[in-house]
């Protein structure tokens, strides 16, 4: 883990006792299905200040080989139990402070297995602002109060009883008064009872609804929304969110509706005794308490879980697909010519080598106003020529269309063997401003550092988008109403597992990508680039701990992910950790093999022999669990593997369309570009990505697009739809369009 995250989860993980540890672990091995032990194992090896990626790739034996997804969530949910418990002990102290705790009120707290059911257990003995029910205790009318809520004399006076209570001193002059301030009093007593808030709560969630009507007389892009209802247990996470955003940009009114008459049952089932005329008052205390205090406060429980919910899934979903970009497979060993689209000031111009490396830049005007496609076309060619570029990377904002047709143009006047690929710019701009792209091309002003970006996100998506604030890749929804700190740890989780499970090479990795490796900090991270540019080339890995602060605990997080191509010892190239070296020779050794035999690629039996062996007993004479064994086998057959490319590689095109070539029936290969609640948008090649519904994403019924499809996916689309004026492209995956639609 970065420094960064390791911070962040540091920060939600709190030092538990050995007692508490066992109890939460029974629950969340419960919760996750999980067996006990394991994840006693794990919340032990997060205490200790282990990283997520070293755990999830380094310690499978003791976490029954949990992914860095479960562990995550793992985690998370362990923080949660540890901020409950903490809350469950505050709120214990406070009413026994007050003197107020009984034998089942500590049960319940005890039993309680969400915070708000702790809170609404809190309630009745938590300091209040100055309310209804203050203000007639304070004239003296709890007494009343009690006897009216006890219900108990059917046959006496109220207005009576309450002649008693006048004191006109402290503001009560009449019967009536005294029993309006008696009323408050238990209305408020009932909005603090927790089994009503809770029976109240969990109908409205089943049973309850959510409306939207229009706020405006006018249209907007909430119009869908205007006259919107749907159960609440039903609602979408896409619609909670945007629903939100209606109404606080004042666009909707939103509330919560619910069968008001079993609502009020279920209070009065509670709370109202009989038919006498102490009941009848009760019952008016118990409406007043419905409408004023209880069901707006519920109402706005239930809004806030519903967005609790909504923001999860949005996380999830932007994580899920910010894993699937980063992981694209790169276009290895090509030059690249990057082209950042504009009108006026000109499209900017990068050629990379294949090593990333600037090799030259310039600008070119193709597009309106200067129109001089011309002269550009001459300028390209000769850095084509001249670099021996082989694709072109464009960027998808501003002229991109045109850009994209000039290119097209360009490739088949020319004849030339060449291809490009539109590529998201989403982040360019961000990091080209940035005080890192300034590091890095102090030389270059901001739009050509910008073309550099785009380019090298062809040639490896990872290390370059690692430059950039995930927020701002553009593979999200609504990610600027989503909790910051939430939304940031997630993300930079998702970087981080996606930077450690490739592997960073030592001599040449950025300081960005660095500091993204389990351990690396970003203030190690430059020591590390330092350490390399004044002692040289690092030789091996255990030079690492010769770097300023990076010390034994953080060499063991690191090493495994940081590789040495060049080192003298191949498992440097590999991803066996250090720790794991002897066991590796002693496996090579017992397989009949050695080092010398894996460097020069002769190990294609090594499985085969495993086998013969057994590989229990292998794991065994090694020192090391069948998990780990299993990896140093696959890590020997592939020394310095990148596992994305083992993935197909993007769509590289030479031609271009326009969405009015477009038209229903066609099928056009595509690549998703991003998943969301409802579906999947592919770019097809016609600069709109087309919008496949989940309805049309397979033949069989699914919950949710991601069960099909990934961002990077290479699929197979039939047109369904076009709406040129709207630039809408509707596609389906369906193998038999006609019955699907």
């Amino acid at each position: 883990m970065s420094g960064q995250n390791q911070a962040h989860i540091s920060g939600i993980v709190r030092k538990g006792t050995e007692m508490q540890m066992e109890n939460f672990a029974g629950i969340l091995a419960e919760e996750f299905k999980l067996r006990k032990e394991h994840v006693e194992n794990t919340l032990r090896l997060i205490e200790e200040g282990n990283t997520i990626p070293f755990i999830a790739r380094y310690r499978k034996e003791l976490t029954g080989a949990m992914d860095d997804q479960t562990l995550r969530e793992l985690t998370e949910r362990y923080a949660y139990l540890q901020s409950l418990e903490e809350r469950r002990r505050e709120i214990i102290k406070s009413i026994e402070d007050q003197g107020k705790m009984t034998e089942e009120l500590m049960r319940s707290i005890e039993n309680a297995k969400i915070l708000a059911e702790l809170e609404d257990l809190y309630r009745p003995y938590k300091q209040k602002r100055r309310t209804r029910a203050t203000v007639a205790r304070e004239r003296g009318l709890e007494p009343l109060a009690d006897i009216i809520f006890a219900q108990e004399d059917v046959s006496a006076d109220p207005m009576a009883l309450a002649a008693g209570y006048i004191d006109a001193e402290k503001g009560v002059e009449t019967a009536e008064d005294a029993i309006k301030g008696a009323m408050d009093i238990i209305a408020e007593r009932i909005s603090d009872d927790a089994s009503i808030r809770k029976a109240l709560r969990e109908y409205i969630l089943k049973y309850g609804r959510l409306e939207s009507r229009a706020a405006k007389d006018e249209d907007s892009v909430y119009s869908t929304y205007y006259e919107f209802s749907e159960l609440v247990e039903k609602l979408q996470s896409h619609q909670i969110l945007a629903i939100n955003r209606g109404e606080r940009e004042e666009y909707l009114k939103v509330a919560i509706i619910s069968d008001e008459g079993i609502n009020h049952g279920l209070i009065y089932r509670r709370t109202v005794k009989g038919t006498g005329p102490f009941s009848q008052i009760v019952r008016e205390a118990a409406d007043d308490a419905y409408s004023r205090l209880i069901y707006p406060s519920i109402e706005r429980e239930i809004r806030n879980t519903l967005t609790e919910r909504a923001d999860e899934q949005a996380i999830k979903m932007f994580s899920m697909n910010l894993k699937h970009l980063l992981m694209q497979p790169p276009v290895k060993g090509k030059v690249v010519l990057g082209l950042d689209p504009a009108y006026r000031t000109g499209c900017k111009i990068a050629v990379v080598d294949a090593t990333g490396k600037v090799l030259d830049t310039s600008v070119v005007y193709p597009t309106p106003p200067q129109n001089k496609a011309e002269e550009a076309k001459k300028e390209l060619l000769r850095l084509i020529t001249k670099h021996g570029v082989e694709v072109i990377s464009i960027g998808n904002g501003t002229a991109s269309r045109e850009s994209e047709i000039f290119i097209a143009d360009l490739i088949a006047e020319s004849g030339l063997p060449l291809s490009y690929m539109v590529v998201s710019e989403a982040g360019a701009s961000v990091y080209s401003a940035s005080k890192l792209a300034a590091a890095e091309f102090p030389q270059y002003d901001v739009s050509l550092r910008s073309a550099v970006s785009i380019a090298r996100r062809l040639q490896d998506p990872l290390a370059e988008l690692v430059k950039i604030d995930p927020k701002a890749i553009g593979v999200g929804q609504y990610q600027h109403d989503l909790p910051a700190a939430k939304l940031d740890g997630s993300l930079n989780g998702v970087v981080e597992d996606c930077v450690n499970s490739v592997g960073v090479d030592l001599n040449t990795a950025s300081v960005s990508l660095l500091s993204r490796v389990s351990g690396v900090s970003a203030a190690v991270a430059k020591n590390i680039v330092e350490y390399r540019d004044s002692q040289g080339m690092f030789k091996k890995r255990s030079q690492l701990l010769k770097v300023p602060k990076l010390g034994p605990k953080a060499y063991e997080q690191c090493a495994g992910f940081l590789r040495v191509p060049d080192s003298d010892d191949v498992l440097d190239n590999t991803a066996v950790h250090p720790e794991s070296y002897e066991a590796a020779k002693k496996l090579l050794e017992i397989c009949g093999y050695t080092l010398a035999d894996v460097k020069a690629g002769r190990i294609n039996e090594l499985e085969a022999r495993v086998e013969k062996i057994g590989a229990a007993k292998a794991a065994e004479h090694c020192g090391i669990g069948l998990p780990t064994l299993r990896d140093i086998v696959k890590e020997l057959l592939k020394p310095g593997r990148d596992p994305r490319d083992e993935l197909p590689p993007p769509i590289l095109r030479k031609d271009v369309m326009d969405i009015s070539d477009l038209k229903p029936g066609m099928r056009l290969k595509g690549t998703v570009r991003n998943v969301i609640d409802f579906g999947a948008f592919v770019d097809i090649g016609v600069h709109q990505d087309g919008l496949v519904h989940v309805s049309q994403l397979a033949d069989r019924f699914i919950r949710h697009p991601s069960e099909v499809v990934k961002v990077g996916d290479l699929v197979e689309v039939t047109v369904l739809s076009v709406d040129t004026a709207k630039k809408r492209i509707s596609l389906s995956m369906k193998s038999d369009v006609q019955k699907g639609q």
